[in-house]
């Protein structure tokens, strides 16, 4: 890996102290600060470090990131998929009658490792991209104040720490054999005759193919996925700990969010994550459905609660910035009011030579003196203090229910499902 593993994170510390002991002779201005902290920010790439990348990159399986992902997708496809396909092949339960549950006509198979673990290796790029443009509008658009840089700077480094740690990774790991694990094992005790398992009703266990799946294809599928889950947790702590420091936030701001609204955007940058998951969900309801199993009543429940927790899982990062936000609207209104008190008083005298109210008050200040503080004013009430809207989140929330739509069509008419979906979308 270029600069070795904890490369970027020094170099981005090292921002911290660029102000504080320029070299001699040598002035550091703000806007090389601001520079230097925009050059940075681009060498933040969520997707990247750690011990999983370094393996890659030992094995030669990670060279140039965005050249070699759909060989690293087919990789771990053929990993996770083509490897059981061929044992099942070879036990005779790839094929066969819906009720024997073949390998290949498993819903969950070709969601988790084939749809699944191909999106979330593909989507690297696409979402380093993305996450390193919100992060330069920070400076260039500019909203961090010059002197919230250097911390702005130890923030990042400490982002690329906990990208890197190997603590995080290994639990990932542990993680992700036990969801795995504890899959096979009821799979293999429930569903009776499949690829899955083997040996007589009651007294079944996993088979071979049913093994390499716990062991290899699930843990897999389930690293990549909570990987990426702790991957967007360093994203939020990120956000959080920039929402803290000194922002130059604009009451008036024509985005109406006081210059943040492109942050709001970022939870799009992850909708191929939710389409992953949500496909591995959808292929749990098709099965449950093929099953009789689940009710369709109990499936629009699920489309809801669903579609609430990845509103939620990308909007509560977001909540970070109300703080700021709510605090800005708060000293607008304030500061607004109390000049569009005297602005109006001053019109009033003008006008009826004369305030109504407090005849007595001695100020004589001229309307002219005090600008008209009502657009300010009325851009404060307005002013939303959270940093993100229905209408930015609604390509991850349609990543999160279109699969789920598929899945119910395999039951109930498409267009009645797409009604549905759209009223939840709309909510």
């Amino acid at each position: 890996m270029r600069g070795g593993r904890y490369g970027d994170a020094l170099a981005i510390g090292g921002l911290a102290i660029a102000r504080a002991a320029p070299r001699r002779g040598t002035l550091v201005t703000d806007a090389d600060t601001g520079r230097s902290l925009a050059e940075r920010f681009d060498r933040f790439d969520i997707a990247q470090g750690g011990p999983f990348a370094e393996l890659q990159a030992r094995f030669a399986i990670l060279r140039e990131k965005a050249a070699t992902a759909p060989r690293r997708a087919a990789l771990y496809v053929a990993i996770a998929f083509i490897v059981p396909l061929l044992v099942t092949v070879l036990t005779g339960t790839a094929w066969g009658p819906l009720v024997t549950r073949p390998f290949l006509l498993d819903w969950g198979v070709w969601a988790r490792f084939v749809v699944a673990i191909a999106i979330l290796v593909l989507m690297e790029r696409l979402v380093a991209e993305r996450l390193k443009a919100h992060l330069r509008q920070f400076v260039e658009t500019p909203l961090l104040a010059p002197g919230a840089m250097p911390a702005a700077g130890e923030a990042l480094a400490r982002a690329l720490r906990r990208r890197d740690s190997a603590v995080a990774e290994i639990v990932c790991v542990v993680l992700a054999y036990a969801a795995t694990l504890v899959g096979a094992y009821a799979g293999a005790t429930t569903q009776g005759s499949s690829w899955l398992s083997t040996g007589a009703p009651g007294a079944e266990q996993l088979s071979v193919a049913g093994w390499y799946v716990a062991l290899v294809s699930g843990p897999l599928f389930w690293f990549l996925l909570l990987r990426w889950l702790w991957r967007h947790l360093v994203w939020a702590l990120l956000l959080y700990e920039i929402s803290r420091l000194e922002l130059r936030l604009v009451v008036t701001h024509p985005d109406g969010v006081g210059g943040l609204a492109f942050i709001g955007q970022y939870p799009n940058a992850f909708s191929a994550m939710v389409l992953a998951m949500s496909c591995v969900l959808a292929a749990a309801i098709a099965k449950a459905f093929q099953q009789d199993a689940l009710e369709l009543t109990a499936y629009g429940y699920m489309m809801a609660a669903w579609l609430i927790t990845v509103l939620l899982l990308f909007g509560v990062p977001l909540l970070a910035f109300r703080r700021p936000l709510g605090r800005l609207k708060q000293q607008a209104l304030l500061a607004s009011s109390a000049a569009a008190t005297r602005h109006f008083r001053a019109a009033e005298r003008a006008a009826l030579g004369g305030n109504l109210a407090a005849a007595t008050d001695a100020d004589a200040t001229a309307v002219g003196d005090i600008p008209n503080p009502t657009a300010t004013y009325t851009a404060a009430k307005k002013l939303r203090t959270i940093a993100f809207s229905r209408e930015a989140l609604l390509p991850v929330a349609t990543a999160a229910i279109l699969p789920l739509v598929a899945a119910g069509s395999t039951r109930l008419p498409f267009a009645e499902l797409w009604k549905i979906a759209k009223k939840l979308l709309l909510l």
